[in-house]
Parts: C-alpha cells; sequence; structure tokens
C-alpha cells in the first residue's frame, strides 16, 4: 500500500506500522479502547448466534453492534471523529491489534502509546534523524 493521508494538513504515513501510533492516540482514554474491545466481541457473538441459527443476514449485526459501540465511544468519550472515517483498511487491523494488544494484557502498552504520540505532537512534530 502507497502512503496515506490522515487529513488535510496532515502528513502523509508510509504504512501501517507508521500509522499505528496516530491510530492509537485517537483512542487515548482507556475508556474508548475497552468499548471497542466490548463492542468487538458483542458483534462477533451476536453474528455467531446469527451463523448456528442459520439465519446469514444476522451476519449485518457484526458491524453494526461493533461500530456502533466504537463510534459512540468516539463522540461521548474521545470528542473526536473515528479514524474509519479516513483510513477503513488500517483502521480495522489498528483496532485489531489494538484488542489483540488488550488480551495480551498490553493496555498499559496502548497509554504509554498515546502519552508518546501526545509529547511528538505538543513537541511540534516528529524529529529527522538524518
Amino acid at each position: 500500500m502507497g502512503s496515506q493521508r490522515v487529513g488535510a494538513g496532515s502528513r502523509e504515513f508510509a504504512g501501517f506500522e507508521e500509522y499505528f501510533p496516530h491510530y492509537v492516540s485517537q483512542h487515548s482514554r482507556p475508556a474508548t479502547r475497552w468499548l471497542h474491545f466490548a463492542g468487538t466481541h458483542l458483534g462477533a457473538a451476536a453474528a455467531t448466534v446469527a451463523l448456528v441459527r442459520r439465519r446469514p443476514a444476522g451476519l449485518l449485526v457484526l458491524p453494526l453492534i461493533s461500530y456502533g459501540v466504537a463510534w459512540g465511544s468516539h463522540l461521548a468519550i474521545e470528542k473526536n471523529r473515528p479514524a474509519s472515517f479516513g483510513h477503513p483498511l488500517w483502521s480495522l487491523r489498528g483496532d485489531l491489534r489494538m484488542i489483540v494488544m488488550m488480551w495480551q494484557g498490553r493496555d498499559d502498552e496502548l497509554t504509554r502509546i498515546v502519552r508518546d504520540q501526545s509529547t511528538i505532537l505538543l513537541d511540534g512534530g516528529e524529529h529527522s534523524t538524518d
């Protein structure tokens, strides 16, 4: 994948690994991350029930529940625009990585990424090491 812009006037990201800290910074509060975690699992559980009951149309609840809870957390807690509006595939991948890290008990690491990203922004941007 080529580079992608985050928004008007934003720097470009060369790839997902460069984008991920920005993605995490948009989930700065643990409550936001845990609502993403819960919404994804609730959506997956509802979709599983639909499959077990052989109602494939019920699979539509997965994104409705998952994104509904996640976007609600951005509106109510973060007061920001969900990253999925600008970069849907990278955001989905970021969300899955964030959830895996939470399953692994690494929420403190996510908080550190948020802090480090905030420091970069307050310092005026990333510094070149060239």
